[in-house]
């Protein structure tokens, strides 16, 4: 059996089973730039708060 073979059966066991997606349309959205950014200034804002609280502990 071929690998072709075996995605074709696939296919069609997920046609069948009513699962069937197409492969593009279910991939996952890449993350917006601003959320990118979000995650970066709460990153930096934690790191800096943890920096502030050793220097203030020591």
């Amino acid at each position: 059996m071929t690998v072709s073979d075996m995605n074709r059966m696939e296919q069609a066991a997920r046609v069948s089973m009513g699962e069937f997606q197409d492969p593009e349309a279910s991939a996952q959205p890449l993350t917006s730039p601003r959320d990118a950014l979000l995650w970066g200034i709460v990153l930096a804002a934690a790191s800096t708060i943890l920096l502030i609280a050793i220097f203030q502990l020591t």
